[in-house]
């Protein structure tokens, strides 16, 4: 059992450690879009996950084919942070630890993953 909940573009589970794994298949240049997107599959689709308090890691990986997206990472970042913040943790203060990164790939797609920090 792969544990992964889906609803279009959008999946996610948590691993075998607890985190959260996040994926998002399609790319945009609008980062806003996916804030949209992850805030309605939360709402919809993904049960209601107590928000934690304490540190958190965040891995966000942008996945491409061909010629890099004209994407600001950093924006991207903002737009994902936001649309976790009180689903993956309470306020986006608690990330202590953020790696946003673009590589090429077979695929073109988000990937963030959230794990609590010890």
């Amino acid at each position: 059992m792969d544990g992964w909940i889906k609803n279009g573009k959008v999946r996610a589970r948590f691993d075998e450690s607890g985190a959260l794994e996040v994926r998002c298949f399609g790319l945009t240049t609008q980062a806003k879009y996916y804030k949209t997107l992850l805030r309605e599959f939360f709402r919809k689709d993904f049960p209601k996950i107590r928000p934690g308090f304490g540190d958190y890691d965040v891995h966000i990986l942008m996945e491409y084919t061909g010629e890099a997206p004209w994407m600001d990472l950093d924006n991207l970042a903002k737009a994902l942070l936001d649309s976790l913040t009180g689903n993956a943790f309470d306020d986006d203060h608690q990330v202590a630890r953020l790696l946003v990164e673009r590589r090429l790939a077979d695929r073109e797609g988000i990937y963030v993953r959230v794990a609590a920090m010890d």
